[in-house]
């Protein structure tokens, strides 16, 4: 029976998550596997692009046969008697058998438009992988917040635990100074009725909790209905470090940065298309071989190797020397879409620097925060030792007691968020700078 009942405890026991736990499994849920399957996508285009400038090797083989019916021919002959007349000629049904093999090789040896396509689809890689970067950092941020999320809500939770009992030894000591007869009894109903108050909050964060390891769960690719707890970060035990300069943190950004990698590797790829436009201006210069062998009798065709063959070779050029201005076109085309991702790349740039800016200054704010936010909590557990101290000689009431517990709670959950927002807001400028996973990123 007691086996039974340890194992039952461990199987409801809720899944311990570690911060780099979720930051790891962040990096490879879904959202990050199907950017990593966009870049394998991108490695086959250039696959695709270098087998142009490979040989193009074809084989075939085939029989035909042809069936002729009977019909009649016309001869047309000298008449003896001046001019030309018709003889007719009949011919009987007759079956025909045609048998081919044949090996063509053909191989490209000038063609300006294929070297930039094969440039092209490796500058568009290099843009899949900085977005594959990009996006797995945005799903590790998704992560962290989730996990904070779910601590903060249990931090709560015991913060407001530690409030009910505080409550229930107050409501104690209500009871026993009215026994004693120095306060009256409605200083030990105000007293339970704090109690009832503080237990309810405890009760309405459940819910909350459940929706906060649903979301965690899920987002690690953990079953939704698996109850996960996040652990305790070994960096909140730690005294908040100093954030780095501005001038620093955005000289990271614009080396680190994957998104900057993507949009800069696309505008090569958009310079490249003007390339491409402009090779349809140029000759395209090609080498063929044709090996043949064809007849009647499929013994000799396949079995004989010695006789039916036939070779030909030849190199052609090639150049449209008037397409209706349609290369021109292209070209100009082509000019407009670079211009476009040039424009898209400043932007980002004058965006990433708005990011880096905002989130130094909130790791900033936060940590000035905190540092209040630990004075106000030592000041408030000195008001309800005072408080708690004048109840018990009598020369106070339960609400001044209540009064003191509310605002130590208070000053609690104000500590606790500002601490947590602390990490929260360094690893978005992490996250802004690109240093996230730095050795990934570089």
């Amino acid at each position: 029976m007691n086996a039974f009942l340890l194992a039952a405890v461990l199987a409801a026991a809720p899944t311990p998550i570690q911060l780099e736990e979720a930051r790891a499994r962040s990096r490879e849920n879904t959202q990050s596997l199907t950017a990593l399957l966009q870049v394998a996508a991108a490695e086959q285009d250039v696959r695709i692009a270098r087998s142009s400038l490979l040989p193009q090797v074809g084989f075939q083989v085939g029989a035909t046969g042809v069936y002729s019916g009977p019909s009649r021919d016309y001869n047309v002959v000298p008449s003896p008697e001046g001019g030309y007349v018709n003889i007719p000629v009949d011919v009987p049904a007759a079956t025909f058998a045609d048998f081919g093999l044949s090996v063509s090789i053909r191989q490209v040896i000038y063609d300006r438009s294929i070297w930039a396509r094969l440039e092209q689809s490796g500058a568009q890689l290099e843009s899949q992988r900085g977005q594959a970067l990009e996006d797995r950092d945005a799903s590790e941020q998704e992560g962290i917040q989730r996990f904070f999320l779910l601590y903060r809500t249990q931090s709560t939770i015991q913060v407001l635990q530690a409030n009910v009992k505080r409550s229930e030894e107050q409501l104690e000591r209500a009871r026993a100074l009215f026994v004693a007869g120095r306060v009256g009894k409605a200083e030990e109903l105000s007293a339970q009725v704090n109690l009832g108050n503080d237990r309810i909050a405890v009760v309405a964060r459940q819910s909350q909790l459940a929706g906060n390891q649903v979301q965690l769960a899920t987002w690690l690719a953990l079953p939704g209905a698996e109850e996960v707890t996040a652990v305790e970060p070994e960096l909140l035990r730690q005294t908040p470090e100093p954030v780095m300069s501005l001038p620093q943190a955005l000289e990271e950004a614009r080396a680190r940065r994957p998104l900057l990698v993507a949009l800069r590797e696309r505008l090569r790829a958009a310079e490249l298309q003007e390339r491409i436009a402009h090779s349809g201006f140029l000759p395209r210069l090609s080498l063929s071989v044709d090996l043949q062998r064809g007849g009647p009798d499929a013994d000799i065709v396949f079995l004989q190797p010695r006789l039916q063959n036939s070779v030909r070779g030849g190199i052609a050029l090639s150049w449209d020397l008037f397409n209706g201005w349609a290369t021109t076109a292209q070209q100009s085309q082509a000019r407009t879409q670079s211009r476009v991702a040039e424009l898209n790349l400043r932007q980002a740039e004058r965006d990433l620097e708005g990011q880096v800016r905002q989130a130094h200054a909130t790791v900033e704010a936060q940590l000035v925060a905190t540092e209040l936010a630990e004075a106000n909590r030592k000041a408030a557990a000195d008001s309800l030792t005072l408080a708690s101290e004048r109840f018990n000689a009598g020369v106070s009431s339960t609400l001044e007691v209540r009064d003191a517990q509310l605002k130590l709670t208070q000053a609690e959950l104000t500590l606790l968020e500002n601490r947590i927002d602390v990490e929260i807001a360094r690893f978005a400028l992490m996250r802004a700078m690109g240093t996230l996973n730095p050795g990934e990123a570089k």
